[in-house]
């Protein structure tokens, strides 16, 4: 039997996300090329069979997931709702740090905000979901929530998240080695054709990265 394999979708491009704002439970709609990107799915993801789409209720993520063809089957989940940044909500990291010089979200979480521990337990509810149903799923979400997932798919800490960079409008694969929990392919852009390819040849063991600071 082959290894399940747990699609992450970030959103696309967002106006805040362009300007690099912490955007949270603030519900920005997607831009126009991030609608264009998340179409760009849709071929891919009719190629692919998932015995269950997760979503965040939050707009972006809902478009991102209607307009990759998945919205009719999709189940709201505000389990994966994006971390909620408190009194931080629509700041850049500069302006954080120049309140906060070594502050940083995974070991510090945010003032009138989450802590690190709340979202973790969040997403391990949503991990208890995906493991707990038979078959490959997709989840349409966010930066930091999905970073904490890959964490804590991992059975890192939430603060484990740090370790990995995501980019908006890309996708990831968690699965598994020989019953390790794995990652299989992690911030590949949606918008390079090369990666819809290779995901139908049976995806690739190696992760494409690409660092950035943009929430």
């Amino acid at each position: 039997m082959s290894a399940q394999e747990i699609y992450l979708i970030r959103h696309g491009e967002t106006e805040w996300s362009l300007n690099g704002r912490h955007t949270g439970i603030s519900d920005i709609p997607l831009t126009e090329n991030g609608r264009e990107v998340a179409r760009r799915w849709r071929a891919l993801a009719a190629t692919r069979k998932f015995a269950l789409v997760l979503t965040s209720p939050l707009r972006r993520a809902r478009e991102t997931c209607e307009l990759a063809g998945l919205g009719e089957r999709a189940e709201i989940d505000r389990d994966l709702l994006e971390w909620d940044y408190g009194a931080y909500e629509g700041l850049t990291p500069q302006q954080i740090r120049a309140q906060q010089p070594e502050w940083m979200i995974f070991r510090d979480g945010c003032p009138g905000g989450e802590s690190p521990e709340q979202i973790g337990a969040r997403v391990d509810r949503v991990i208890a979901r995906l493991r707990g149903r038979a078959g490959n799923a997709v989840v349409f979400a966010h930066g930091h929530v999905l970073r904490v997932l890959a964490a804590r798919w991992l059975g890192l800490a939430a603060s484990g998240g740090s370790h990995f960079l995501l980019d908006t409008a890309t996708l990831c694969v968690l699965s598994a080695y020989h019953d390790v929990p794995a990652v299989k392919r992690w911030n590949a852009p949606l918008a390079v054709s090369e990666n819809a390819q290779a995901l139908k040849r049976g995806g690739s063991e190696e992760s494409t990265t690409r660092s950035s600071e943009r929430v």
